[in-house]
């Protein structure tokens, strides 16, 4: 059994909702044991809303306690939190942190085998502690890991992105042939070890219009794009580009690919999110530990009115289980070659 700690995320945001929407089906706890990081009590706000919810759950010391066949609430906020959906809050951020910062210390002391965070209001919840842009910042730090890349997933698609949360003016002077080489290998490695894709291929997208249409219209695909390509194919990588990024996603190019690196946030989450129509997963690719999140904020808008859907939380949740199981299996084979044979 998996067992798959969750960080609440923002309390008046949809995170408790689509937790409790996607424990739902009790299919889910045959395979894995939800160890939820929040409040008991804001569950059971959430849970009002939604007569037809019959999930179980209950309040936990510590991870030691957990039971099977319920949602298992580890309560990191022992005083009355007001809940006020849709509002952006600074209790709201504090309780985001420390729920946070409890789910990933249990992760890393071995205590749960995933994580998922829940969505973040990534203003509130800056504090002494928590200075970064989101979850996939601060998750590399605390994992002592040089590098890490955020990639987006929905079955066969996977979307990672040279450059995070930083602006549009910033990308261009971002970029250099070091970080997306580094991007590429992250992405190649993951591929192989956590999606089980011996030899996979990656696509490339160009920064500027058209690829830069041969210089006219922008030379970091020659000075820097194109460079970078040749340098990881150098140690073996298959990496392929740079594309027009306009006309990738709708050409029967895609389906060649295992993997693309888009050169910056919107140009590879727009057309992802657009394909993947709420069932996306973000995953912190090059971690030591399994990290995945819905590919969706807050969503503060609809909180508290039963309207958000649990599909890309749910996903997440399979997705963090099938890398997690893929990465044993991988350790039992670099420890036992003869299980390659055993299991052709």
């Amino acid at each position: 059994m998996v067992k798959v700690g969750i960080s609440m995320g923002d309390p008046n945001g949809v995170g408790a909702e689509i937790i409790l929407k996607t424990f739902n089906d009790a299919r889910l706890f045959d395979d894995l044991i939800p160890v939820v990081y929040g409040c008991s009590s804001i569950l059971s706000h959430y849970k009002k809303l939604m007569p037809d919810d019959n999930i179980k759950y209950a309040k936990i010391n510590s991870v030691d306690n957990i039971s099977p066949k319920q949602i298992n609430v580890v309560s990191i906020w022992e005083e009355e939190f007001i809940v006020q959906p849709g509002k952006a809050t600074q209790a709201g951020g504090e309780f985001s942190f420390m729920a946070l910062e409890a789910a990933t210390s249990d992760l890393a002391s071995g205590k749960i085998d995933v994580l998922i965070t829940a969505p973040i209001n990534k203003k509130t919840i800056q504090n002494d502690d928590f200075q970064f842009p989101g979850h996939t910042e601060y998750l590399t730090k605390m994992s002592n890991a040089e590098d890490s890349l955020m990639l987006m997933v929905l079955n066969n698609l996977r979307v990672g992105v040279a450059t995070n949360h930083i602006p549009v003016s910033a990308i261009s002077s971002a970029l250099s042939i070091d970080l997306i080489s580094s991007k590429l290998s992250i992405l190649n490695q993951s591929l192989i070890t956590d999606f089980g894709i011996s030899k996979p291929k990656i696509a490339v997208l160009g920064l500027n219009p058209h690829a830069g249409e041969n210089g006219l219209l922008g030379s970091e695909e020659a000075e820097i794009i194109k460079p970078a390509i040749e340098k990881i194919k150098s140690s073996g990588v298959l990496a392929f580009g740079p594309f027009p990024a306009d006309g990738f996603f709708g050409s029967k190019n895609i389906s060649s690919y295992d993997g693309v690196l888009a050169m910056y946030h919107d140009q590879g989450l727009i057309p992802f999110k657009s394909i993947a129509i709420g069932n996306g997963v973000n995953y912190t690719a090059g971690l030591p530990i399994v990290r995945t999140s819905p590919d969706h904020g807050t969503a503060y808008d609809i909180s508290g009115k039963n309207k958000a859907s649990a599909n890309s939380l749910r996903n997440a949740v399979y997705l963090a289980c099938d890398i997690y199981k893929q990465r044993t299996f991988q350790k039992q084979i670099s420890a036992n070659p003869l299980i390659v044979g055993v299991n052709k």
